[in-house]
């Protein structure tokens, strides 16, 4: 069966989310976990490792500027769930104004990012991938940075891996991330919109609010 755009949609603000088994596989099927991981997003933690790397000042923050390009890297791994029907579906969301990427470049090079669906105020992200030294940490201190600023409420990472609880993400229970899901559904915001701010702006709006 052909998922359109709105059918993920619908089924982002159900509360479920596509997966597939293997990068060779044809089928897609529905998750639902009874536990969810989540960005609070005053709780992202900023290290001194990572500060100082930030203001080295040597990367390029771009959003959108090769969508493809984010899922392909996110899927260059041994074992992966991104197959072909799942980058297809969400190329076809990205081109619906849904689906957005951030994206960390080097010397022109795309050096690491992070993907995710956009709807109301709730952020679902996705994948994210690097290949240079703390390249997608730095795409999640900018993204969670942008989703605070632009009005979103929730940023949904799906599960929750030791390396996301490092940074500052939790769990909840699936009934409370319904509650707030439903509630980020009620408004709207920009993910596109404004200017990709300097680090030392996006390091000291962290500080306030740790």
């Amino acid at each position: 069966m052909l998922i359109t755009p709105d059918m993920l949609l619908g089924a982002y603000a159900s509360g479920i989310f596509p997966m597939a088994e293997s990068r060779t596989s044809d089928e897609v099927f529905w998750m639902d976990p009874h536990h969810r991981g989540i960005f609070p997003l005053d709780g992202f933690h900023i290290s001194r490792s990572l500060r100082r790397r930030m203001l080295r000042g040597a990367h390029e923050i771009r959003i959108n500027g090769d969508f493809g390009a984010v899922i392909d890297a996110c899927a260059e791994r041994p074992e992966t769930w991104i197959n072909r029907p799942i980058r297809d579906m969400y190329l076809a969301l990205h081109r619906t104004g849904h689906a957005h990427s951030l994206e960390v470049w080097e010397d022109g090079m795309l050096a690491g990012g992070v993907y995710g669906v956009t709807l109301g105020t709730a952020f679902f992200g996705e994948s994210m991938f690097s290949r240079q030294r703390d390249a997608s940490k730095i795409a999640l201190a900018y993204l969670v940075d942008r989703l605070r600023t632009a009005g979103f409420t929730l940023f949904d990472t799906q599960f929750l891996t030791p390396h996301l609880a490092s940074l500052g993400a939790i769990e909840i229970p699936r009934a409370a991330y319904r509650r707030r899901l439903a509630r980020a559904l009620q408004r709207e915001a920009d993910f596109v919109t404004g200017e990709i701010p300097a680090a030392q702006d996006v390091i000291q709006r962290n500080s306030q609010r740790s």
